[in-house]
This record gives C-alpha cells, sequence and structure tokens, in this order.
C-alpha cells in the first residue's frame, strides 16, 4: 500500500509470502514465540529422527535421510497449520466486508463520525461474524490510544493481509486527504465487494460439476450397477447352473 501520509517518502508495495511470514501480523513477541514453536518441533523431530537411528531397525543409508527428514517436517509443520488458519480466518472476513460497509455507510449517512461508525459495525457484528469484528475493536482501540486513521488503517490492512481490505483502506485514506464523500465511497466499494463475491460463487457452482465427476465415478456408478445389474447376473448365474446339470 502507498505511503501517503508522507509524499516526501517512496511509497512502499505489500511484502510478498503468506501474512504469517511477515513480522507485521503482530507484535515481536508473538513473532518469537511463533519461531519458537518452530525450533521447538525441529528439535523434537531431530530427537525422533535420533532414537529411529539408534534403534537399528533403519538400514544405515536411510538414517540421515529420516532425521532430516523429521527435522524439516517439525520445522514446517508450525507454519503450514498457522498458513491453513490465516486462509480460513481471510475466507471469513472476505465473506463479511460488504455486509459490514453496508452498515457503515448507514452509520456515516445518519451523522457520524467514521471512528464512532466504526466503533458502532464493531458492536453489531460482535455475533455475526466475530472475525471481523475483533478486527474493528483492534482499529478502535488504535484510534482511541492517540494513533492517527491513517496509521491506524494501515495497521488493519497489514494484520490481516487481504488484497480487498488493502484496496479499502487506501481509498478510505485518499478520501481522508482530499475530502470526499466517505459514504459515497463506502457504498461503491461495497457494491463492487458484492459483485465480487457473487462472482467467485459462480465460479464455484461452475466448478461443481468437474469435482462431483471423480466421486461418481469412483462410488456411485458402480453401486449403480451393481443394483441394477446384480439381479440380472444372479438369474443369469441360475440359468447356467440348471443347464449344467
Amino acid at each position: 500500500m502507498a505511503n501517503w501520509s508522507n509524499p516526501g517518502k517512496p511509497r512502499s508495495c505489500p511484502k510478498r509470502g503468506p501474512p504469517w511470514s511477515r513480522p507485521a501480523t503482530g507484535s515481536r513477541a508473538r513473532w518469537n514465540f511463533f519461531w519458537g514453536i518452530k525450533a521447538g518441533f525441529a528439535f523434537v523431530g531431530l530427537m525422533l529422527g535420533a532414537l529411529a537411528a539408534m534403534s537399528g531397525r533403519l538400514p544405515g543409508q536411510y538414517k540421515m535421510f529420516v532425521v532430516v527428514g523429521l527435522v524439516a517436517a517439525g520445522f514446517y509443520l508450525p507454519g503450514v497449520v498457522l498458513g491453513f488458519r490465516v486462509k480460513a480466518r481471510q475466507k471469513a472476513i472476505t465473506h463479511s466486508l460488504p455486509d459490514a460497509l453496508d452498515m457503515l455507510v448507514v452509520c456515516v449517512e445518519a451523522g457520524m463520525g467514521l471512528d464512532q461508525a466504526i466503533y458502532r459495525v464493531c458492536q453489531e457484528l460482535s455475533q455475526k461474524d466475530p472475525i471481523l469484528s475483533s478486527e474493528l475493536r483492534l482499529l478502535t482501540l488504535e484510534l482511541r490510544a492517540g494513533k492517527s486513521r491513517r496509521e491506524a488503517l494501515r495497521n488493519l490492512s497489514s494484520r490481516v493481509g487481504l488484497e480487498d481490505l488493502g484496496s479499502l483502506v487506501a481509498m478510505l485514506i485518499q478520501t481522508d486527504m482530499f475530502g470526499t464523500s466517505i459514504a459515497q465511497t463506502l457504498r461503491v466499494y461495497a457494491d463492487s465487494m458484492r459483485t465480487k463475491r457473487f462472482q467467485m460463487a459462480e465460479e464455484l457452482a461452475a466448478k461443481l460439476p468437474v469435482k462431483l465427476l471423480l466421486p461418481l465415478m469412483l462410488f456411485i456408478f458402480p453401486t449403480l450397477l451393481i443394483v441394477i445389474l446384480g439381479p440380472a447376473g444372479i438369474r443369469i448365474a441360475q440359468m447356467l447352473s440348471g443347464m449344467s446339470k
């Protein structure tokens, strides 16, 4: 996301890689704790590999491969698990974002300021969409702690790591800079998000027949053939056995 707060500085692009691979996803203590978990799992893999190598049940040429494989598996396993959880969290936020934007538009048009509207939406979503509500609550706490709106919005985009949310943050920062209508900006972006979600649903529906083809061929069609041709096969076997007698 561009650095809109200081035009004199070079604009920075979003960092590559999964969100959990960057320290920006949380505090430095959490980042160090995550790497400690990775090191701990790698150490457990090393111990298991050493025990397997010393057991004498593995051929000599495979001992090193087993040890290295277990260490690598232990080191990368926390990242894989965390990556799946991050994707699930991002998917939930993407699904909830259009509705949250609609509520934000209603609050802004009712006369609330943007900060108050964000807090009200955070309260309304606490039961229905707790993940997005927690992110908005953290945004509200940063604003109350004295951070500027631009910095708090950038922190929100950095924590979540979603392209759609990053675009929304950039639009809000531009709106704040140039003094344009926040409600109109939110309404337009909410419509585009809803259209995108509808297109994603259509894409998933179009992929469904292809995904069902393999289960049908492996499980449904053989069962139907057994049910349909089974009685006929039994009758034919009985007739052949009667003719042989």
